[in-house]
């Protein structure tokens, strides 16, 4: 679903939400609050999916060691 990087990304914007939102004290507005509910549970639900998808199980690729002449 979402990587490290965007559920990092989609975090931070959360929290700046919060605070810029709760400054200009429109955390009551109806969109603003049904906006923030999505990206709360879209963060959520993408930690139960990494939690609960099985791992891929890699193929370990052998290293050559070769030497520099």
């Amino acid at each position: 679903m979402l990587n490290d990087k965007q559920s990092l990304i989609l975090s931070g914007l959360m929290a700046a939400s919060i605070f810029i939102f709760g400054i200009l004290d429109i955390l009551d507005n109806f969109i603003i609050l049904t906006v923030l509910t999505i990206v709360f549970f879209t963060i959520v639900i993408n930690m139960f999916y990494a939690k609960v998808k099985p791992k891929e199980t890699l193929k370990e690729v052998p290293i050559q060691n070769k030497k520099a002449s």
